[in-house]
């Protein structure tokens, strides 16, 4: 085997990541790390997606369910827990096998991350209070005044980008831009990695998709919404956002038919695994593209081929 220190799986949501994962995992004695950032809540075990407990009790899997939804977990975060699972692993003398569908993760991985500090709570919470009550294009607008390079780059209907940046000076006096100037280093060598990006035809994936939410509303995805909607948590955490949640609580209150919910879980996601496509395609160019028949090989060839 080669000096690479880790393996890196991206693809669009259902493009069979966690399988090859698992596949790969096996072959070299690796442990599965999630990268994606809807499997990292534990009250989202079906309607993310999660690996199952006999996939868990197979192969070790790390980050996976292990912060409630009523955190705002972070990049930020999830870098300092990545960091710590991947010397764990590497002071076992196993290969750390990161997967998921979350491009700001591999980026931050590869790239590095700015040094943003922690926000205090009340600004945190001023800007969701104004955010509700204001709206976005407010918000964006007072961004446009602190830090024009950030509010450029963003939608002013961009909600989560908008508060984030606003927070960000807001708290440090300092723009997000400014921060970026300054960050925390790569994780992991690129050049070090053996990496793939999943990819599948249009028609294949829509079919994926639409398999994975009927198997998902079989297999207790409306239950477990249910439980999520107990909480009544603030309704702009990350969890409360993930694919398919927001369309089964309208369905819960009886807005909707169960119908009309998956319809729309299922459109979501197809435009969220548009925009993963995109997004890999012009951030991370250098990223090996493959079928998921022909992805195992790819990697093998990455790791066991001499340099």
């Amino acid at each position: 085997m080669t000096t690479i220190s880790a393996v890196l799986i991206a693809g669009p949501t259902a493009s069979g990541k966690s399988a090859l994962a698992m596949a790969l995992a096996e072959k070299v004695g690796g442990l599965v790390v999630n990268a994606d950032s809807m499997q990292v809540y534990r009250d989202l075990r079906i309607i993310t997606a999660r690996p199952t407990t006999a996939d868990e009790a197979h192969i070790p899997h790390i980050l996976y369910g292990h912060v409630d939804a009523a955190v705002n977990y972070s990049v930020g975060a999830w870098c300092r827990d990545a960091g710590n699972a991947i010397k764990e692993i590497a002071g076992q003398g196993r290969v750390p096998v990161l997967v998921g569908g979350t491009g700001l993760y591999f980026k931050a991985l590869t790239t590095g991350l700015a040094a943003v500090p922690p926000i205090p709570a009340d600004i945190r919470d001023d800007v969701r209070d104004r955010l509700q009550r204001e709206g976005a294009p407010a918000l964006h607008a007072q961004l446009m005044q602190l830090d024009p390079a950030t509010a450029q780059r963003v939608t002013a209907n961009d909600r989560s980008r908008i508060s984030r940046a606003l927070e960000v000076v807001l708290a440090t006096g300092r723009a997000l831009s400014d921060w970026h100037r300054d960050g925390l280093p790569p994780l992991i060598d690129p050049k070090k990695a053996a990496k793939v990006f999943l990819t599948c035809e249009r028609t294949e994936l829509v079919q994926r998709i639409e398999r994975r939410f009927a198997g998902m509303l079989d297999n207790g995805a409306v239950d477990e919404v249910g439980r999520l909607a107990a909480r009544e948590l603030d309704k702009s955490l990350p969890a409360m956002k993930a694919h398919g949640v927001p369309w089964l609580m309208r369905y819960l209150k009886g807005e909707i038919s169960r119908e009309e919910a998956a319809a729309g879980a299922i459109m979501d996601t197809r435009r969220y695994a548009k925009r993963q496509l995109t997004w890999f395609r012009n951030q991370m160019k250098d990223w090996p593209r493959e079928t998921p028949e022909q992805a195992l090989s790819t990697l093998e060839s990455q790791l066991f081929s001499p340099k």
